[in-house]
């Protein structure tokens, strides 16, 4: 059988579920997972072998108007993803007005010729569907998308629908990844980013966004079926650093907790998480600690 493959960026504004739908399709929690906006910062790579397709998703930052360094490399990080895919998926929120970042990555679409999929996504979310046949009719006078798919990241509803739509969009070519790939990201990127997420569900607003996650060690032991890991989160203030740490540790223990159980489902052994916080005051804005976390962006103020 002939083999077809695709490369995909996963785009739409911040909050409308692109890593939600990037695990449900995959099948795994590779991207982390949240209420607050902004939750990814990096391209994350997803691999999706069915049969004779290979469909490898590139789920990007939500696109927001950048105040520091850090939401600079983001948005740069979404313009290289556009730029280099087979095509796009534009993920929207069911009854939500047509947003500005939605018209401006609708526009990248038309300037690069791309195919692009829409994604109504938590149409579980809403009971009228009169209104989302309404939505449908206005998203498509916008641009000549190839399919239009209601889907829900949740439920699962349209999920199927939505990788058939991509899978009969992909081109002739070999697998660009082993059969069993499930993401190109290291462990230690991952298990960073498990961590960061429950930052990111269990801290005040404005506390988990002047965080970063760095795995400093990971090491299986010899007899196998334990890793140790240490790990540092970074705040900006003193402060924050107080409420992450929490009364007698209690918080701290929290997270990391959360975060163990996490890993040990996917890396399927025991963890043995040690975390760390430490103050770097206004980390967002200084290139050489950005890069030094793994933001590696040629260019911060592009």
């Amino acid at each position: 059988m002939e083999r077809r493959s695709a490369f995909i960026a996963i785009v739409g504004r911040p909050n409308v579920g692109k890593s939600s739908l990037l695990n449900r399709m995959l099948g795994e929690k590779i991207a982390i997972v949240s209420s607050k906006p902004q939750t990814t910062r990096t391209r994350i790579m997803g691999v999706l072998t069915e049969e004779n397709t290979q469909l490898v998703f590139i789920d990007t930052p939500g696109l927001h108007r950048p105040r520091n360094d850090l939401d600079r490399y983001m948005l740069r990080s979404i313009n290289e993803s556009v730029a280099g895919v087979d095509m796009c998926v534009l993920v929207t929120e069911a009854d939500r007005e047509i947003a500005e970042e939605e018209k401006q990555l609708i526009e990248k679409f038309r300037a690069l010729d791309l195919p692009a999929v829409l994604a109504i996504n938590k149409i579980d979310t809403i009971q009228d569907k009169t209104v989302l046949a309404r939505q449908i009719a206005g998203l498509s006078a916008l641009y000549p998308f190839s399919a239009v798919v209601p889907c829900s990241a949740q439920t699962g509803d349209g999920i199927p629908a939505l990788k058939q739509e991509m899978r009969s969009l992909a081109g002739e070519g070999d697998f660009l990844f082993d059969e069993d790939t499930l993401t190109d990201q290291p462990e230690r990127v991952i298990a960073a980013e498990m961590i960061r997420e429950k930052l990111l569900r269990l801290l005040e607003r404005e506390v988990p966004h002047g965080t970063a996650v760095v795995v400093e060690r990971m090491k299986e032991r010899p007899e196998g079926g334990l890793i140790d890991m240490d790990a540092v989160i970074f705040c900006e203030r003193a402060t924050h650093k107080g409420i992450i740490i929490g009364k007698g540790g209690s918080m701290l223990k929290k997270i990391g907790t959360y975060a163990r159980q996490d890993m040990e489902r996917l890396f399927e052994c025991k963890v043995n998480l040690q975390l760390w916080v430490k103050v770097k005051e206004d980390w967002r804005n200084r290139e050489t600690l950005l890069r030094s976390m793994g933001y590696d962006s040629s260019d911060f103020d592009s």
